[in-house]
């Protein structure tokens, strides 16, 4: 949700604090560290690959801070999947036409809005590659009357970013038709099963039901998830717990498909940035990275977490 921000600031602050006390050095010397190619070998990248995708990067509606966003890019080697509203269409083509290395759009829509096809449409027309961020519909995700905007997208080829789990309640005063129920995790099954061509990204893991988050992608080639907003927060004196939950990593049995990667894998990277808050970029990069190394998660795999999943999506031949 995009008013999370101001209700975890705090504690997204003091995450930051061993990436701000890193020595003498500098600011931009420690994170480009911090993004170089983790030991163990990985595959080499891609010809055009970039170190890192953001696939959860809202635009704020303001050309100025495409600047900073495509400088802060360039810095790390990094592309952003740019969620944009309808109205700022636009001025984020503007942006992504300019930056078509860095930048990549995906349109926002209101799933309950009367002509939500069509605006699938006019995103794709304009160039846009996929849908997002979702979020709270009048109806269950999986209801039978949104199918023509899945059909749509799958239609294009689109990759589609859902809001996943807790939703916050800033001004509990004022009624709102908004329900943690319409947007569990296990909503998206169905859809991914009924619409085998489009990508799904489930934002924030499903939080706080990552078990189902993972045993939904452990059957579904074509979901994902980032671990952005506070999942990385509140789980950060236990990282560990995420190896329970991809647990079957190496297993093989007729219970399970048989793993060909690190049960990791279904995990992409996401910073959820908004409001023009670009700060939350380093937390997130920052967060993501202590959770994977606490987890002993293979340096290959590290890799396509990072960037080589989304590039190989973004890449692929309808």
């Amino acid at each position: 949700m995009l008013s999370r921000r101001k209700f975890l600031k705090a504690q997204a602050v003091g995450a930051a604090l061993p990436l701000a006390l890193a020595g003498a050095k500098t600011h931009g010397e420690t994170l480009k560290e911090s993004l170089a190619p983790p030991a163990g070998n990985p595959d080499p990248p891609q010809p055009g690959q970039p170190r890192i995708i953001d696939v959860h990067h809202h635009y704020n509606g303001d050309p100025a801070y495409l600047e900073k966003l495509v400088a802060k890019l360039e810095s790390v080697d990094g592309l952003a999947l740019l969620l944009t509203k309808p109205h700022d269409l636009e001025s984020a083509k503007k942006g992504i036409d300019q930056y078509p290395q860095r930048l990549v759009g995906i349109g926002e829509i209101d799933l309950d809005e009367p002509h939500a096809a069509e605006t699938v449409d006019r995103f794709h027309d304009a160039g846009f590659r996929g849908l997002g961020e979702l979020e709270n519909p009048l109806k269950y995700y999986d209801d039978r009357t949104y199918w023509p905007v899945y059909e749509t997208a799958e239609k294009h080829g689109m990759i589609v970013l859902f809001h996943t789990g807790i939703v916050n309640r800033l001004h509990p005063e004022i009624p709102t038709n908004i329900s943690i129920e319409r947007m569990r995790v296990t909503q998206l099954d169905l859809i991914v099963r009924s619409f085998p061509k489009i990508t799904v990204i489930g934002a924030h893991f499903g939080n706080p039901d990552y078990d189902w988050a993972a045993e939904i992608g452990r059957w579904n080639p074509n979901i994902f998830f980032d671990v952005s907003g506070s999942s990385l927060i509140k789980k950060q004196n236990d990282y560990t717990f995420f190896k329970s939950v991809f647990w079957w990593s190496g297993v093989v049995s007729p219970h399970s498909p048989a793993p060909s990667a690190s049960a990791f894998e279904k995990l992409v990277f996401g910073s959820d940035c908004f409001d023009g808050d670009l700060a939350e970029f380093d937390l997130a990069l920052s967060r993501y990275q202590k959770m994977l190394a606490a987890c002993d998660v293979p340096a290959p795999a590290q890799a396509n977490i990072f960037s080589g999943t989304m590039w190989r999506i973004l890449n692929k031949k309808s």
